[in-house]
């Protein structure tokens, strides 16, 4: 019997064009529209990987590419594809520049792969490590503002 091998990839989805006001750490962690689902976005990966590679990378990776989870509130995630064709994936994610959004165009975005794992595993822990680390920075700059202002009250 022959075992397929996969590998994991773990997205994160930026959007440059978020509101200025928010602090310039959360400006590209915005989250995701509720209308991007799994299957549009594996639909979008599909379509890019076409227009890189043609045939061939459509052939090699249309089979196995499949989103296994997504978070709209935290715009990551987790892409399964074979061993061998993870860098056309790869590329073509590096190379969306929209993402679907009710049939039209969709958002502006940034595409940035994170992790390539061996196991849905690993790739699952790497998301909830840099959740959390986002919401750290989060407070992190909270804590920052309110000292700011304390240290001016005091001048």
């Amino acid at each position: 019997m022959v075992r397929l091998k996969h590998r994991y990839l773990l997205l994160q989805i930026l959007y440059p064009d978020s509101p200025q006001s928010l602090p310039g750490s959360l400006v590209f962690h915005s989250p995701s529209s509720d209308t991007l689902t799994a299957a549009s976005l594996a639909k979008t990966i599909r379509e890019s990987v076409v227009e890189l590679f043609g045939d061939y990378g459509a052939g090699m990776t249309s089979f196995s590419l499949v989103v296994k989870y997504l978070s709209t509130p935290t715009s990551t995630a987790i892409v399964r594809v074979t061993r061998a064709h993870y860098r056309l994936v790869w590329a073509a994610c590096s190379s969306l520049t929209h993402i679907p959004d009710r049939g039209r165009q969709g958002m502006e975005c940034v595409i940035r792969v994170v992790r390539v794992s061996g196991s849905i595993r690993k790739a699952e822990l790497e998301a909830v490590r840099r959740a959390k680390e986002a919401i750290n920075i989060g407070a992190g700059v909270a804590i920052d503002s309110e000292q700011d202002v304390m240290d001016s009250d005091e001048d």
